[in-house]
């Protein structure tokens, strides 16, 4: 069973950092590109950064840009989110994806996580 697992959520103060963690389990994810979006409260989701995990390539959604960072990890945690200068705006669920190349839309991903919370405080 193919499963994707984020940790590193929690509650944040405005200006603060977090380092969210993707792990994987059932199979590899070498040839995938992984993405992280996130869903505020009554919101849809919405893309935030993607890596090809082979080329390296990375994408950014203007509103993170400069401050998120996302980044390779290993087999097992094939990808990270850097997250500083957090603002109250950024507050939200925030899901890792594996999906076959680098996109910013929700349906060119296969494999979803179950998201980890991300408050952050004015």
């Amino acid at each position: 069973q193919v499963q994707l697992e984020e940790s590193g959520g929690g509650l944040v103060q405005a200006g603060g950092s977090l380092r969210l963690s993707c792990a994987a389990s059932g199979r590899t994810f070498s040839g995938y590109a992984m993405g992280w979006f996130r869903q505020a409260p009554g919101k849809e989701r919405e893309f935030v950064a993607a890596i090809s995990w082979s080329t390296g390539y990375t994408y950014y959604a203007d509103s993170v840009k400069g401050r998120f960072t996302i980044s390779r990890g290993n087999a097992k945690n094939p990808v990270y989110l850097h997250m500083n200068s957090l603002r109250p705006e950024d507050t939200a669920v925030y899901y890792c994806a594996a999906g076959p190349g680098v996109a910013s839309t929700t349906r060119r991903y296969d494999y979803w996580g179950q998201g980890t919370q991300v408050p952050v405080s004015s």
